[in-house]
This record gives structure tokens, sequence and C-alpha cells, in this order.
């Protein structure tokens, strides 16, 4: 809390006014009913009801989210490889490396395989602990081994069960933030009803289970909370420790398992800066904040055998900035606009001074990993277009487009959109008033020596989670992606506001209604009306999507699988998009060329060289370019190749093709220096069968979906004239799917492999017949991203 407190010259009219109102309080205490051993019961008592709501409401959550993902699915009856397809994309390829530990003989060689590993990317061996966060996969995998659960939880189950117990924690620790910032546990319980009922807007876990963010997002949160408590005043000893503890703790735990913790946290710092500048934060618990930050992510970096990346982050050359600029700029003293210039100043010298460490880091250790961030950041904030294929690949996702109109839709039905907005006026009026108080005040303090007296108060703890809120919001704005880094702690910033003393003091005094009862009034009435809103209003729904049953469905990825496994060697390397071949490892363990773990600067250039296949370029181009990887085997997808979800000029083939420096296909403009490509597109041409491709490839595989070639190696086209390419007919019935649908998603619409749940019944009577999905629909906005690759 900032207090304001005399110094010296103390008038003896404000310290009468000062000593009357500790009176009027201390009577007011002296009138509870039985003194201070009552107080204190009641606030045991309500530790107690709030604890236990707490962790209540945060196993209901998991087991809500749990119950859901098992009706979309039917988890628990589908056969093992279609519950290894429904991990899509990059949860399919993390999932793999537990599978994959779990089927070692023993712990060493699964650390070696680890290591060592020559199957993620053809022709390479890698080091996986160094390139991707699995550490999680590897604990699993370890606690799965030694844990006598064997024969009672079958391994997937061990590890969803694992996350949606991550999800309990993760409810549980925005409650304690509500709880914290306001003194009441209403405030945590109204937080949580509010992430319940906004569900698509503040988690995707049900249907993208092992992404990273999943497993990163409750430590966050338990971080939030305990930086919360610990800007608190005076706080003791003791207690300033254990919450250090609990900062370090779970700083480095979100650090370890997601890749794009460095950025998060560089958003933290930057909330730590702003506060740290403006004097609404003591100086010394922030530089405990940032040495903690830095501490987090170096251990880290040694646990991922030093990995460039962290090393070259822009956070530590941002906080290493900020501590060398504090020791040499005073910025606490002066007038107030000798103070804003200092500010001024202050912030040019430590964006120069990060800038200047970042690009020698990165100089030094020669660091090309994230360039593709900064690319994509570059052309979608308007400084000049781009024809980088990385960049434009990002760029054409909706995923990471603007945050659409319809969230705040969404929000504004469960009231927490207008509470946000309520609460965020507020307090950024009072933190303007604060902050201004405190640049303006420090030239008085150095002549007369005291401070003046500032009747708007805001706690650090406050200040802290008001521009957390703001940055992250301008983030979510920017990019949809990463809307649930604000989502949810706008959950606990507006609950934390309705049932906050401070908010409702400063609403009732600007209208001059100010009176302690309308305060506790207030306080406690309006977010139990909301409460009773959401459950009037939200509960049957709820109680209807519990009782909708679906089933996966995907018979022609599953076709494909069985395929392989059957039908090509243990050894074998396949090359196609980045998302099936994530599946195709899982699956089947094969060796891949390119997959979409997309923070590597060779790895990037190498499926760009395979999406060559979706290009105009000739059979010989890209049979040499896939033989340089190592690649027997290739899958092509009528879903890519004749795409039609992005408009002209975002379709993966435009992309290609603007890369290429060729026409794009179809009706419309093309730059002028675009040229008429010299050969047809490749994936179309092929199927034709004529001899310059059936020179080089042989279609092994197809069904409506994918079409497998077999590239063939020192033929001659004479040599392959005459050839029958279909050696392996579809034995897929007519009526099955098009093509693979979006990730399973609970939203407005279902999803495309998600057909309605038979019973058991009509299953024992009649099991030969083949499913037919009667339930088809477009694919879910929100998961456009991951069709191509993930960059969380």
């Amino acid at each position: 809390m900032i207090s304001i407190r005399q110094r010296k010259g103390v008038k003896t009219t404000e310290v009468s006014e000062d000593y009357a109102a500790q009176e009027a309080n201390v009577k007011l205490e002296n009138k509870l009913p039985s003194g201070c051993t009552t107080r204190r019961l009641w606030k045991l008592l309500s530790f107690i009801v709030g604890g236990t709501i707490a962790l209540c409401i945060g196993l209901l959550t998991s087991v809500y989210l749990a119950t859901l993902h098992e009706n979309d699915l039917w988890f628990s009856n589908i056969k093992e490889v279609e519950r290894e397809i429904s991990f899509r994309t990059e949860c399919g390829l993390y999932y793999s490396y537990y599978k994959q530990m779990l089927q070692a003989p023993t712990l060493m060689q699964g650390f070696h395989g680890l290591i060592y590993d020559n199957k993620t990317e053809s022709m390479r061996t890698i080091n996986l602990l160094q390139r991707m966060n699995i550490y999680q996969e590897v604990f699993l995998s370890i606690l799965y081994r030694v844990l006598p659960i064997q024969k009672y939880l079958e391994p997937v189950y061990f590890y969803i069960y694992t996350l949606f117990g991550l999800q309990a924690i993760y409810v549980t620790a925005l409650y304690i933030t509500s709880w914290l910032l306001s003194g009441t546990w209403l405030s945590g319980l109204l937080a949580a009803f509010w992430y319940v009922t906004n569900r698509i807007d503040t988690t995707r876990v049900e249907f993208t289970i092992p992404l990273r963010e999943n497993w990163a997002l409750p430590f966050f949160a338990i971080q939030i909370a305990a930086i919360t408590y610990f800007l608190r005043p005076n706080l003791q000893p003791l207690s300033e420790r254990l919450t250090l503890l609990a900062i370090f703790i779970s700083t480095f735990l979100f650090s370890l398992t997601w890749q794009f913790n460095q950025f998060m946290m560089l958003m933290q710092a930057l909330v730590l800066f702003t506060l740290d500048s403006l004097d609404m934060l003591p100086a010394v618990k922030a530089t405990w904040l940032y040495g903690i930050q830095m501490t987090g992510l170096l251990l880290v970096c040694i646990l991922q055998f030093f990995n460039s990346m962290i090393l070259g982050s822009l956070l530590i050359s941002f906080n290493l900035s900020v501590l060398i600029a504090r020791k040499l700029q005073n910025l606490k003293t002066g007038s107030f606009l000798n103070r804003l210039g200092k500010l001024l100043l202050h912030l040019f010298a430590v964006l120069c001074l990060t800038l200047f460490l970042n690009n020698i880091i990165k100089k030094l250790l020669n660091l090309k990993s994230d360039e593709h961030i900064f690319k994509f950041l570059k052309a979608k904030f308007g400084f000049g277009a781009t024809r980088d294929f990385d960049a434009n690949l990002y760029l054409c996702e909706e995923a990471f487009g603007l945050l659409p109109f319809n969230t705040f839709g969404r929000l504004s039905d469960t009231l927490l959109f207008y509470a946000y907005i309520f609460v965020l006026s507020i307090t950024v009026m009072a933190a303007l008033a604060v902050a201004f108080h405190n640049l303006s005040d420090s030239a008085r303090q150095q002549s007369t020596g005291q401070m003046g007296k500032c009747t708007i108060i805001l706690k650090p703890e406050t200040a802290y989670n008001l521009i957390h809120t703001i940055l992250f919001g301008f983030l979510a704005l920017s990019t949809m992606r990463m809307k649930y880094l604000w989502t949810s702690h706008m959950c606990v910033f507006a609950s934390f506001g309705l049932c906050s003393p401070e908010i409702w003091e400063l609403l009732l005094k600007s209208i001059h209604l100010y009176n302690p009862k309308r305060i506790c009034i207030m306080r406690y009435s309006v977010p139990i009306l909301i409460l009773l809103y959401l459950c009037y209003k939200f509960w049957p729904g709820m109680m209807d999507e519990l009782s909708e049953l679906r089933e996966f469905y995907d018979p022609d990825t599953v076709e494909l699988m069985d395929w392989i496994n059957s039908h090509t060697p243990r050894k074998a390397v396949f090359a196609g998009s980045m998302q099936l071949l994530a599946g195709v490892k899982l699956c089947t363990g094969r060796t891949l060329t390119n997959h979409p773990h997309y923070e590597d600067n060779s790895l990037r250039e190498r499926t760009k060289a395979v999406y060559q296949i979706y290009a105009k370029r000739s059979p010989e181009d890209v049979h040499a370019l896939l033989r340089s990887f190592g690649t027997d085997y290739v899958i092509l997808e009528d879903s890519i190749c004749y795409e039609r979800r992005h408009q002209r000029g975002c379709r993966l083939r435009d992309l290609l093709d603007i890369a290429n420096g060729h026409m794009m296909d179809g009706p419309g403009e093309n730059d002028p220096d675009l040229k008429l490509a010299g050969h047809p597109r490749f994936c179309e041409e092929i199927k034709r069968n004529l001899p310059p491709y059936t020179a080089y490839f042989t279609r092994v595989f197809q069904n409506k979906t994918f079409h497998v070639y077999k590239l063939l190696r020192n033929k001659s086209p004479q040599e392959e004239r005459g050839r029958v390419t279909d050696s392996w007919p579809s034995t897929k019935p007519e009526h099955a799917a098009r093509g693979p649908g979006s990730l399973p998603h609970r939203s407005q619409q279902p999803c495309e492999y998600l057909i309605p749940r038979q019973s058991p019944s009509v299953l024992q009577a009649d099991q030969a017949a083949p499913r037919v999905p009667s339930l088809l629909c477009a694919r879910c906005p929100c998961q456009t991203a991951l069709c191509q690759f993930s960059l969380l």
C-alpha cells in the first residue's frame, strides 16, 4: 500500500484529526460482539471456509473439463491409434516422447534416446532435452514407472489426468489471487465461476491436452498469486522468505515447461519497470523479482544443455539493462518536469542498452532460433511487407491476427467484460493520480523535508495486477492466440474490483455517496447477484453439454497409420506436412524429415524445402530435395493441395509460389516482378501418373484424403514406363469423411470428426457396420493455426 506520512513540521490540527480518526476506529472495533477473540475466530473460520471452497471448485473444474473431453471423444472406448491421433499436431509430437520413455527398456536408455535422437529429424542427431521443453514428459514417465499404478491406470490416462489436475491448481491459484487482492474469498469464487462460464475463451485444455501452455499456465498463475502476496507491505521476514521461495519455484517450473516463457516474463519485467519508475513499487522488491526471473531462466538454460535461445532472450538483456541503468541514474529527485525528463532519458537508455546487449549475445552465439518471431512481428505491425515464407505462414493464420470482435460479445454475456471495464476505469484513474503525486511530490520532499498527503491510495499489489492486465490485454488484442493469458487474469481483476472496499470507496466518494455501510453492502451484494445470474443462465447449458455424447471419428488417418505400421520398414523416413508427421511419429515411430516444433532455423529451412511438394516445381527438383533429407516416402494431402480455407494469397501453395517468385493460381492480381512458373504444381501433376513423375515416384497408398508415394532411386524413365503405380488399393468405405477435421473442440458448432455416440446395444447388434458421421461442420476458428503449426 502506498501510504504518505509526515516527517517534519507536522501541524497540530492534522495530528488531532489523525488521532480522532484512530480513536473512532478503536471505538468501532470495541463495539464488536466479543472483541479481538471473536474477530480472530471469525477470520479463522472465513479462512477455512474460503480455502475449502477453493480446493473444491478447483477439483470440480478439473472433473468438468475431463468429462467434456471424454464426452467429446469417447476416449475410453476408441482404439489406441485413435486416441493418439486425437493429439493433433505439436501435441502428438510431445506425447510421443512420453510414450518413447515408457517403451525404453531402462530409464538410462530412455534418456540416451532423447539426448541422441535421430528419428525426429532424419539424417541429424539432435538433443531433444535441449531443443524442446519436454522435461514434464520425462518426469511423468519416471513417475509412472515408479508408482504401483500400471495395473490400474493406462499410461495415456495418467498423462491426461495430470494435465486436468493442473487445471485444478490453475483455478485455485486464480481464486487465491483474487482473494488476496480483495480481502474476501467471495471474490475468488466469482473469479472461478467466470473462468468456467467463459471456458471457450479462457482455456483450450480439453482438446489440446499436451500443449506446452497447459503445463505452464498453472505455474504462471501460482507465480502471480505469490507476487501479489509478496508486494504486500510489512510482511514478516519468514513470510517474505517463503513467498520468495514460492515465486522462484513457480518461475522455474513455468520457464521449464514452455519455450515461450521468456516473452511472457518480459511482459512481467515491463510491469515491474513501469511501477518502479513511478515509485509505485518498493525498489528492493523489484530487484528481487528481476533477479528471480534471470536465475530461474538461467537454471532452465543449464538443464536444457545451454540452450542458446534462452541465453539470447530479450528478458535477460532487459533485466541487466534495468539494473545497470538504475545504478547510473537517480530518478527519485527533482521537480515534476525534471523527473519526467529523467524518466524519458532512463527509458531510452534502457532500450538502447537492451538492444545492444541482445545483439552482442546473438552475434557471439550465432543465434537465429527466434528470428522468425521478429520477422512476423515486424510484418504484423506494418514495418514493411515481406515475402518471407515463415513470417507469412504466421500472418495468414487467423489465430495470429487481431482478437475477433465476437470474443467481447461472449465475455459480455457473462457480465465479465462489463465488470472488467468498470474496475479497470476506476483503477487506471487512481493509478494516474498516484503516479502524478509521486512524481510531483519529490521537489517538496527535497525542499521541506516532508511529503504531502495523497487522498487516493493504490496498493502495490493492486498496481502490479493493473499494469499486468493492461499489457497482456494489448498482447491479446494484437494476437488472438495470446488471449488465454489475458482472459483468465481478466476474471481475477474484475472479481477483485467488485469485492474491493477501495474501489467502491473511490466510486462512492466521487459521487458524494460515501458511507462505510454502503461500501459493505455493495462489495457483497453485487458479486452475489452476479453469481446468482451466472447460475441461472449457464447452469442448464452446462448440464446439456455434459449430457451430449459424441465420438472421435477419423477413418482416413487411422487407415493411413495402420498402413504405415504394416507395410513400411521401421527405419523408413517420411516427408509431408508438419501437423501430419507429428502423428506419424506418435502412431508409427517412423523417422521424420520435419515436425511442428518450429523454433530452429535449420528446421524451418528444411520444412520450406519439403513443402515444395505443394509448389510448382519439377519432379527432378522435388525428388532431389526430398532425397537430400533421406526421404523414403512422401505423404500428399488433398486438404493442402486443393486448400480453400484461406483466401487467395494465404493458401500454403500461394505462400510457396510467392517465396519462389512465381505467380499465384486463380483470378486476382500478382506483384509485377512475379513470373510464370516453368512447371505445373507438383501435388496435382503427380496424380496423373505421367512418365516424368513415375520415374521418381511410385504411388503405394491412397484414400480420399492422403496419397503416399515411394521415392525411387537410380531409375530411368524408360525403365519406369508401364509400371502399375497403384500397388496398394484403398480398402476404405466409400461413405467415409472427405478429409481430416479440425481439432476436437467444444464450441458452438460440433467438429467434423465428433459424431453422435451409439448406445452399447446398437454397437453389439451391428459391430461390423461402419460408423457414418452425421454431424459435419466448419473448422473451429480458434484452431486454424494448429492446422499448420503451433507457435505456443
